[in-house]
């Protein structure tokens, strides 16, 4: 795994505070920024995020029910709504989105982890720690 995996893991596990986390996106271009929100969402759909997740994940971002991320969640089969949030244009709109699919990652990896991973595992994410 890269360095951007990896912080993104230490953000989703809160072993990084958000607050690093959006300051680094932010330092980000444009293009860089669209890269990791894809990132994101893949990690996402890969901890199995359920359209359950969706009112924990708003509340844990920080987003207001009415703010475009928060909204698109809300709607429908959530893998097609993560694509739609990893794809948001203007900045604003792509911190928020940042913001929510790092809530949405740690939702769902903290459930497959506490059901899959309960009784010891191997994978490289567990063994994270902060430098």
């Amino acid at each position: 795994m890269n360095e951007r995996d990896v912080l993104l893991n230490k953000l989703a596990q809160a072993l990084r505070p958000i607050s690093e986390g959006i300051e680094w996106f932010d330092g980000l271009g444009q293009e860089e920024q669209c890269q990791v929100l894809l990132l994101l969402r893949h990690h996402c759909v890969q901890a199995r995020a359920v359209t359950e997740d969706a009112p924990e994940s708003i509340r844990r971002a920080g987003l207001r029910p009415t703010h475009t991320p928060a909204v698109l969640i809300s709607r429908g089969r959530i893998d097609e709504q993560l694509g739609k949030i990893a794809g948001l244009a203007p900045l604003d709109e792509r911190r928020k989105a940042f913001r929510l699919l790092i809530a949405v990652l740690a939702i769902a990896d903290g459930r497959r982890r506490e059901r899959f991973c309960s009784g010891g595992c191997s994978h490289w994410w567990h063994g994270l720690s902060v430098a």
